[in-house]
Parts: structure tokens; sequence; C-alpha cells
């Protein structure tokens, strides 16, 4: 199945979803129940893929250290103050079995959901978790191997790190599955990558789920990468990336892999073999509100940055809306979603969703609508459907000071995109508290002896330049706090 070079993601949390889809059909809903006029609307939003979060199997194990840790009931009761204990079904990432969860409607209806898809050009993505494994995983009791052990003295000295298990072979002292700068998470167990049956055992699960799917969301993919599995655990580990990546490829050509990556590690794992990074550190700059360091990212080499996934917000970061003050976020969103790499955007975003929902519920809270807001995504995804903007060609463009002595040139950030046809989108934004002023370079020959119309694809703004001015001095902009703009440019006269 043949994409754009830049497509855009849509990421619904699955079990969320089909409760609210329970109540309003008053029974179970299954993935057969995702009514096709929904993958319609999506399609028709301009989305290329669809990420299911969290269709595999949990166990007991894990919904009873969810329901019972403090920490994290505290947060449930946060998110939903009417918490009830069948909201918590516990984590997503606690996975018992590769299979899809029998309360989804087993892995036929996910087969009947991918099918239908297909009919509408949407791509199917799933979650695959390399680092760990639920606590009553059945390799427990028919692979203990497969897991990194604990001796007494690891659990004296983290008692959260580690856990005492009974399985069918006896008691056992197991890890659980970390991140080297955090607790561990007590609803997994560590899987042991120095053991080169378990990274067998692993890409046979990879290619069983690749055989369901298109693409594959790895969680916390840095983690398996030797040396960091190294530094965290002291095993020596062979690199797995690279093996079960061109495994899968083999089969399916075309199959996706997108990272979840943190540590400046995008590069890494791009190079391991990777489509798609995440990429934290343009969320992160653009958190900052300072325009340069933003800009300085988006001077990246060309291979980098289109294998990179941008978002706002996603089931681990906060709500974009309650992370970026209103004017901010719609000026955040432009130049994350108009720069090159994969648009992925999460259920809830465009509606103003405000409370983060975690991935150990599976119901969310009643929130209002923020109507402005849908409004702008709705133009937003108008803009990403034009085919300069999915095929074309992208470039960073220098932004000049208006007059001496006044710097805030500096806070402008401006690129455009050209079309195979011609067709070009010029993208600028003041991504500053304060209004500024700035000439953009605009080095187009063609310019040269015409009267060029820029239409704000965002706004209602409209201007009509002589080229030779727009050659010779750029294109002057006055923009007030984190004004945007998304010029169709025109050559009228």
């Amino acid at each position: 199945m043949q994409g754009s070079r830049y497509p855009a993601l849509y990421q619904l949390n699955t079990r969320v979803f089909l409760t609210a889809l329970s109540q309003s059909l008053g029974r179970a809903a299954t993935l057969d129940d995702i009514a096709d006029a929904e993958l319609d609307r999506l399609s028709g939003m301009g989305f290329d893929w669809l990420w299911l979060l969290s269709v595999w199997q949990t166990g007991e194990a894990a919904q009873r250290i969810s329901r019972s840790n403090p920490a994290w009931r505290r947060e449930f009761e946060h998110t939903l103050p009417d918490l009830r204990e069948e909201d918590i079904a516990g984590s997503g990432f606690a996975i018992k079995d590769y299979r899809v969860h029998r309360d989804l409607g087993g892995d036929a209806a996910l087969a009947r959901l991918r099918s239908r898809m297909r009919q509408r050009g949407l791509r199917l993505m799933l979650d695959f978790v390399p680092n760990h494994m639920a606590l009553d995983h059945p390799w427990t009791d028919e692979r203990p191997d497969c897991f990194v052990h604990a001796s007494e003295a690891d659990l004296a000295r983290a008692p959260q790190n580690h856990c005492r298990l009974n399985t069918k072979n006896g008691p056992l002292l197991l890890a659980h599955g970390r991140d080297p700068y955090f607790d561990g998470w007590p609803d997994t167990l560590q899987l042991d990558y120095g053991n080169a049956h378990l990274q067998a055992s692993m890409l046979a699960e990879l290619e069983r789920i690749a055989g369901q799917c298109d693409g594959v969301r790895c969680d916390m993919a840095m983690l398996i990468v030797p040396e960091v599995f190294e530094r965290t655990w002291g095993i020596r580990a062979e690199a797995f990336w690279p093996r079960a990546i061109d495994t899968v490829r083999r089969s399916q050509s075309d199959f996706l892999f997108m990272a979840e990556i943190y540590w400046d590690m995008e590069w890494t794992l791009q190079q391991q073999g990777f489509d798609y990074a995440y990429d934290k550190r343009l969320y992160d700059r653009l958190h900052e509100q300072r325009a340069r360091p933003v800009r300085e990212h988006l001077c990246a080499d060309m291979g980098y940055q289109d294998k990179l996934a941008r978002f706002l917000e996603n089931h681990d970061e906060p709500r974009a809306a309650a992370a970026f003050a209103p004017g901010v976020h719609p000026a955040a969103a432009v130049l994350t979603y108009l720069s090159p790499g994969l648009r992925f955007f999460h259920q809830g975003q465009f509606e103003g969703r405000r409370i983060r929902i975690s991935p150990h519920l599976v119901r969310g809270p009643d929130e209002a609508v923020d109507g402005a807001l849908e409004r702008f995504y709705g133009h937003l995804l108008d803009v990403l459907r034009l085919p300069a903007l999915r095929d074309g060609r992208w470039s960073l463009r220098d932004c000049l000071p208006a007059w001496d002595g006044n710097p805030s040139s500096d806070n402008f950030i401006a690129f455009d995109w050209e079309g195979a046809d011609g067709e070009r989108v010029l993208v600028a934004v003041n991504y500053a508290p304060q209004p500024s002023q700035c000439f953009v370079r605009l080095p187009f020959p063609q310019l040269a002896g015409s009267v060029l119309r820029l239409s704000d694809l965002l706004g209602t703004a409209v201007y009509d330049r002589p080229g030779d001015d727009l050659l010779s001095r750029g294109l002057f902009l006055d923009l007030p706090p984190w004004g945007h703009h998304a010029f169709d440019l025109q050559r009228i006269a």
C-alpha cells in the first residue's frame, strides 16, 4: 500500500473509545462495532494511519497491582472523580499475550477491522513492547530464563525494582521492567536481552504481530539497545533491532517501525532501521517557548527530519490544551505539523481535551469541546491534505530584521513547501509572547516581474505584493504574540 512521503497518524485509545461506545450501544462493544462512518471520517480528515493503543491481552496480576497501587490510584481518582473498580483494567503495556484481548473481540475482530480500514486507505499500527512482559505471562512458568533474575541482596537493596514470584517451578526472584532513571514498573517483569533464546522468542512475537497489522509503535525502544541494556542491567546483549527489522521486512517490505525514543537517541534508532523516531526534542523546545532553539532544531539534515514523528501530545504526555496556553497552542501546532516528518495526532487533541487518561484506565472523563480549537485543527488538517505538504519539498527560510535595532526577527520561524506542480505554501510563526516584525527572504527567481497573492489558509488575510519587491527585500511581517500564517502563494499577474 503506497502512502505519502509525509503521512498523518491518529492514535486511538481503543479501550476508552470502546467503553464510550458500549455506553451508547447499551452493550459491550468490540472492534467490530467501530463503525464504517468513523473510519470514513478519519480517512476523510487525511489520515494514513490509525494506531490502536492497548489491544493485547492483559491479565489479572497487572490489574490487581493497578487497583492497589496508592500513587496510581490517586492519579486515577484525579482523572475520574467517580472512579469505579471496573474502570481500572490494568496497563495496556503489561501484556500477558500478544493476542487481541478477548473483550475486544479477539484476533478475528481485528482482522475484520483491518480489512475495512484498508478499503479506505487506512493502515493499522499496533503496540510492540520489547522491554518487559506482564507478571503472569506464561513464560514465567514455561521459560523463566527469559527474564532478568535477582538476588536476595538485590531485593533488599531496591525492593521497588524486584519481586518474589511463585511459579509452577517454584519461587523466583525477578526484576521489574524499568527505565534506568526511574523505579521499576511493578506490574511487569524485565526481559533478558543477553539471552539469545529470548531474542529469538521476541522476534517470533514480532513476526506474528506483523501478520496482523501494517506497522508497530515500539514502546521505549532505546531500553534494549545494547549499550543502554548493559548500563541498566550489567548484562551484555547483541543488537536486536537491526536483525528484527530486517527479518520482518523480508516478508513485508513496506512494514513500518516507529520508535518511542528519548535521550537524543533518535539518530541511533533511525540508523538501526526505524522509519520514524519520536521527536521529543522539538516538543520540549516548543514547550520552552523560545523560537531560536526550535529554529535550530529545524536546521537538521533532511534525512534525519524526514524520519521524525512529530507530536504535541500522546498517551504519555500532558494534553496539549493543558500544556500550552490558548494563544501558544495553535502556534506550536503549526510548527509541529507543518514541518516534515510523520504527523502524529492523539484522540481528544482536536476537541481540546485537557485531562490525560492513564493507559491503566478504560474510561475517560466527560469534557466540554473547545470549539475554537476544534475549528483551528479543522483548518490545519485541510492544509495538511495539500499535495505540497504530503509529498513536496520543504525549505527553512531566513528571517531578517525589519529595521536596524529591532531584534524581534529572531522570534520568527519561517519555511515553505513546494509541490511537484509548482504549488507553494509559506509558513511563518512569531513564536514569542510579544509582537514581532521581520522580512522573510523569498529567493524565488520566478517572482521577477510578477504580482503575488498571499492567501492565509489558516485565517482570512489576503495580500497582493509585487514580486520584484519580494525578491529584493523579502516579505514584511508584523505579527502579534504567537501569530502565524500559512500562505498559499499564487501568481496573479
